[in-house]
């Protein structure tokens, strides 16, 4: 992702799998020639507000006992790849913090 918050870039890793369904959707996206990649029956771009109805919406159908937010998935994968024993200097390019002292 380039120019994320406070101006980063960051990584953001994916299967191949998820690859493949992203290029399938990007080029029906091009084909109604869409002004954004993920955009909204309303044809908008999504809020973060948006985002985090939607997450929550999915959260409260799989029975989850708190909703999900972005910050919550980010912060799931950071532990999870911490537990895996994953070196921090790896994991750090994920965080988005600058140094390996990152909050997990």
């Amino acid at each position: 992702m380039n120019n994320g918050k406070g101006g980063k870039d960051r990584i953001v890793p994916f299967p191949q799998s998820f690859k493949e369904l992203l290029t399938i959707h990007v080029d029906s996206m091009l084909r109604k020639q869409a002004v954004y990649l993920f955009e909204s029956s309303w044809k908008k771009k999504y809020t973060d507000r948006g985002v985090r109805k939607i997450l929550a919406k999915y959260s409260e159908e799989a029975g989850l006992v708190q909703n999900l937010s972005p910050h919550k998935m980010r912060h799931f994968l950071l532990t999870w790849l911490k537990k895996q024993g994953i070196d921090d200097a790896l994991i750090q390019p994920y965080s988005g913090h600058e140094s390996r002292k990152f909050p997990i």
